[in-house]
């Protein structure tokens, strides 16, 4: 079967499904296209995409690692960005810092702002900056809402768009002129 994404007539086919991430309500994913380097790999809406076979291998094994992190971590997850972008060579001390350090609010630090969410995993998960920590951790939202709500209602405050529309005096303004 034929991976594929046409545009203009040309044809380009997904070597590889890379991330997946949600950006405006949508979801896109990272693709690895066939014949070009890793520096042409783009974000691609979903509902572009022809290739549910490449998207489905790729769930499942963000679903197997999600569940063997959780195995060797006893539960608890890993940073995200630990578990996709540490080199082959550092994976191992990776996972031995990781076991012996807490994370999150384990860490008995106090919340600063949050910095970015996903539902990659299929929970929301914030990634929240710590008073007096260089280190983020993602965090679960359930978990946030409770514990800083303040912090969680900034963060959503911050990301508001509103439309505003001109008032009655900006409109007799704009008719003198």
């Amino acid at each position: 079967m034929k991976e594929v994404l046409e545009e203009e007539e040309e044809e380009y086919v997904v070597e590889k499904v890379l991330d997946r991430r949600v950006a405006k309500g949508k979801v896109e994913y990272l693709l690895k296209w066939k014949g070009f380097s890793d520096e042409d790999n783009t974000w691609e809406p979903e509902d572009n995409l022809d290739c549910p076979d490449l998207i489905a291998e790729f769930l499942q094994s963000q679903k197997t690692a999600t569940e063997a992190d959780r195995t060797e971590t006893g539960g608890k997850r890993k940073a995200e960005s630990d578990t996709e972008t540490a080199g082959e060579e550092s994976k191992p001390k990776k996972k031995k810092e990781e076991a012996e350090k807490p994370r999150g609010f384990a860490r008995s630090l106090e919340p600063e702002r949050i910095i970015g969410a996903t539902d990659s995993s299929g929970e929301l998960m914030f990634l929240m900056k710590w008073k007096n920590s260089d280190e983020a951790d993602l965090v679960p939202a359930k978990e946030a809402n409770v514990k800083c709500p303040q912090v969680v209602i900034s963060f959503y405050e911050e990301r508001l768009t509103w439309h505003s529309y001109a008032s009655e005096e900006e409109e007799k303004k704009e008719d003198k002129n």
